[in-house]
C-alpha cells in the first residue's frame, strides 16, 4: 500500500480504535442476536444468472472525485435505485475520505428491500460485527488493504453472520493472492469484485477486468467496479462474459438516478 490507500488504512484503525472504547464489541454481539437476519446479497447478484445484475453505490463524496452530489439524501437515492432496476445497494460508510455514515444502512433498508453492502475498508474482526449490527447484508474486503490471514479471518466471520463478502482486488498479484480463498469458508457467500480503479493513484481503466480475466476461476461470480459510465460499456462486459457491475459515482452525478441507471441497464 502506498500514497491515499494507505494513508486511509491509517486513520481507519485509529478511527477502530477509538469505536471500540466507545461501543465495545460485546455490545455489538448483543445487537446482532437481537436484530434481524441478513438479506441474501449472494443471490440477489446471482439470479437469474444471465441477465445485468447491478449494485448501486450511494456516495456523496470521494478523494478522487471531491463532494459529488450537493443535494444528498441516501434514502431518495436507494429508492430510486430500486425503482431503476438495481440488484443490490452499496453505502459508503467511511467519513473522512467519503463523507459517508454507518447509519445510513438502517435507513435505507427501512425504505428499499434490496440488499445493502457496507462499503469501508474493513481491516479489523471488530467492523464485520459493527457492519451486522447496522444492518448489513454484505460486506467489501479490499485484497490491497489485508494480509492472507486477516482476510481469511473476516471472510469466516462475515460468513458466521449470515452475509456476503465481495472480495475486491486491483492487480495481479492481489488476485493471485485472494484466488485460492475465493468460496471459502462457503461458496455461496463470496463474490469476487475487480476495481478498475488503482486505490494507489485513483485512475480509472474498464479494460482493466477483461485483461485479468483469464486468471479468474470463476467468472460466473465475478463483479467489475469502476469506471462503469454508458450502456455501451455494459454491452462490452456481457460480451465478455460479465453481467455483474458495481456503479456508483457516474450515476450519482446526474440529475435523475433513476433514470440514469435504467439507461445503463436497458440502453
Amino acid at each position: 500500500m502506498t500514497d491515499i490507500l494507505e494513508q486511509i488504512v491509517a486513520d481507519k484503525r485509529i478511527e477502530i480504535a477509538a469505536a471500540k472504547q466507545a461501543v465495545p464489541v460485546e455490545v455489538l454481539k448483543e445487537r446482532v442476536a437481537g436484530g434481524e437476519k441478513a438479506r441474501n446479497f449472494f443471490k440477489a447478484m446471482t439470479r437469474p444468472a444471465d441477465e445485468v445484475r447491478v449494485i448501486a453505490e450511494v456516495k456523496k463524496a470521494s478523494p478522487s472525485a471531491g463532494l459529488i452530489r450537493a443535494d444528498f439524501d441516501p434514502v431518495m437515492v436507494a429508492k430510486a435505485y430500486e425503482g431503476a432496476g438495481a440488484a443490490c445497494i452499496s453505502c459508503l460508510t467511511d467519513q473522512k475520505y467519503f463523507q459517508g455514515d454507518l447509519g445510513y444502512i438502517a435507513q435505507i433498508k427501512a425504505a428499499v428491500d434490496l440488499p445493502v453492502l457496507r462499503k469501508d475498508f474493513i481491516v479489523d474482526t471488530y467492523q464485520v460485527w459493527e457492519a451486522r449490527a447496522a444492518g448489513a447484508d454484505a460486506i467489501l474486503l479490499i485484497g490491497e488493504c489485508l494480509e492472507e490471514h486477516e482476510l481469511i479471518d473476516l471472510m469466516i466471520l462475515a460468513t458466521e453472520l449470515g452475509m456476503t463478502t465481495l472480495l475486491e482486488v486491483h492487480d495481479v498479484d492481489n488476485l493471485l493472492k485472494v484466488r485460492p480463498h475465493i468460496g471459502f469458508p462457503h461458496p455461496k457467500y463470496v463474490l469476487l469484485g475487480i476495481n478498475n480503479r488503482n486505490l494507489k493513484t485513483m485512475t480509472t481503466d474498464i479494460n482493466h477486468t477483461i485483461r485479468l480475466l483469464d486468471l479468474v476461476e470463476q467468472p460466473e461470480i465475478l463483479v467489475t467496479e469502476s469506471g462503469i459510465k454508458t450502456h455501451a460499456d455494459v454491452q462490452k462486459m456481457m460480451r465478455a462474459g460479465i453481467n455483474k457491475f458495481l456503479v456508483g459515482e457516474h450515476l450519482m452525478k446526474q440529475d435523475d438516478i433513476g433514470a440514469a441507471l435504467g439507461t445503463l441497464i436497458n440502453g
